[in-house]
């Protein structure tokens, strides 16, 4: 075609053919520049109406795994959930960063030259001697990659968050009535009067066909979802490195024979490594397994049928794990939990016949204000009775009667009265640094929070999923 056009450049036909054939490439890159398609925007969000660019993220990314130790940093990068932990906790911290920058812009507050001078002065790592050292300053920037400018950033950034955190950083002196109060809450004892109804009291005849099939139609079983996985372990002393060294040249060996085709169990006996298989795995049947450890189950579970991981570094060695099967979550058959049923289908009648016999002791205490064959009980908010029975007891006002459920029973409860503690300036003076640590925590996360209402944080998803993810 081209040698076509060369021939017959001043004919119409010719001339309209190359016409079109511009054309298309400039209207590609009109439409990417009209419809906002380039790939030059990498902006990551927006705090506040500013621009956080995917540069700025990856710089603070760098500097946040230069902090942590090499086992951490290794734990993030064969961790896919610890990675996506890792990169949240840096947007979280930037978006923080420009959110205080913003409300210090609004505030009208400005740190000047002068002062980031002085401030990079008295940097130890700066000084000589205990004075300042243009060369130890330059080192300093040359080993950490940093310019002049970055720093003079970084300090600004601090001294404005000092200035922006006045309200939340600044000391506050506990009020007696508040530690009173906790103090009163913590040591206050009530007296309740007491009747459980116990489930096992009431029997159950065996249940009909007909009775199990209704309760299995008003309470299907679901079966989790569920994997049989291989995996072949290559066994090192990881924070030994010559013998790190050696397992992972193994286990590069391990793992090229395997993407070559080779069986799972042929490559492990090859290389002298571990197979293991299970089968059946799933959120409630977990394998007694040390290898299986919580972060490769997760692993495990977000694999395709058919697939093996890559090279995946664990405190005992080098694990290459297979999803062989995957078996969905699904209904089971009647006969399949018919036994299971027949138990459930009792437990589910005694319960309601002790709420029964529970609602008949309550309506007699609501009219005669006397609770049958109860016991008087005194209770704190942390002994005395069972959890959830401590709950409704300090819940309720004095005088208040109630059903509490609990797992094996229900019990009938009245509020007798109440005992506040004696005064003890000892104790209360002991728990006022955590009553004032209770109230800086909550003014914080209101500051938070109005932070975040003020500057909204919005992420550009394409430029997330494109870098990020």
């Amino acid at each position: 075609m081209l040698e076509y056009l060369r021939n017959a450049a001043d004919k119409p036909v010719a001339k309209i053919l190359m016409g079109v054939l511009i054309f298309s490439f400039v209207g590609w890159g009109v439409a990417e520049w009209v419809f906002g398609l380039t790939s030059s925007d990498t902006t990551l969000m927006r705090v506040g109406g500013d621009k956080v660019s995917i540069q700025q993220y990856n710089a603070k990314k760098s500097n946040e795994l230069a902090k942590l130790s090499k086992e951490e940093q290794r734990k993030i990068y064969t961790d896919p959930a610890e990675m996506t932990k890792f990169q949240n906790r840096v947007i979280g911290e930037i978006a923080a960063m420009f959110r205080m920058n913003h409300l210090a812009r609004d505030l009208g507050y400005i740190v000047s030259e002068h002062r980031i001078a002085e401030d990079i002065r008295a940097v130890p790592q700066f000084q000589e001697n205990g004075k300042f050292s243009a060369a130890a300053f330059d080192r300093a920037l040359r080993s950490s990659g940093m310019t002049e400018s970055d720093i003079s950033n970084d300090l600004r950034t601090q001294e404005l968050e000092k200035m922006v955190l006045v309200p939340v950083t600044a000391k506050m002196e506990t009020p007696r009535f508040a530690t009173t109060a906790a103090y009163n809450a913590r040591n206050t004892k009530r007296n309740i009067d007491l009747r459980a109804v116990k489930f096992a009291e009431f029997k159950t005849a065996k249940p009909t066909e007909e009775q199990l099939r209704e309760f299995y139609a008003q309470n299907p079983h679901r079966v989790d979802e569920a994997r049989d996985i291989s995996y072949v372990i290559i066994a090192a002393t990881m924070d030994k490195p010559d013998d790190y060294e050696r397992g992972l040249k193994v286990a590069q060996k391990l793992e090229d024979d395997i993407i070559a085709g080779d069986e799972m169990n042929v490559v492990a006996k090859k290389h002298n490594a571990k197979f293991t298989q299970h089968k059946g795995i799933s959120a409630k049947k977990l394998p007694a397994d040390k290898v299986m450890t919580d972060a490769l189950i997760s692993r495990v579970f977000n694999m395709d049928e058919g697939t093996e991981s890559e090279l995946i570094e664990t405190k005992d060695g080098f694990v290459i794990v297979r999803v062989d099967k995957i078996i969905p979550e699904h209904t089971a058959q009647f006969e399949s939990v018919k036994k299971d049923l027949a138990t459930e289908w009792a437990a589910d009648r005694q319960r309601k016949q002790a709420y029964v016999r529970a609602n008949e002791l309550l309506v007699d205490l609501n009219k005669t204000g006397k609770l049958a064959d109860a016991k008087r009980v005194s209770v704190s908010r942390t002994d005395g009775a069972k959890p959830a029975v401590l709950v409704a007891a300090f819940q309720g006002e004095v005088g208040n009667n109630s059903i509490v459920s609990d797992q094996d029973a229900f019990y009938v409860m009245r509020i007798v009265d109440e005992k506040l503690p004696t005064v003890d300036d000892k104790k209360l003076e002991a728990i006022k640094p955590e009553v004032s640590k209770m109230a800086q925590q909550h003014i914080t996360a209101d500051y938070n929070a109005y932070m975040e209402r003020k500057y909204p944080t919005k992420i550009n998803e394409k430029t997330y999923n494109r870098f990020v993810k």
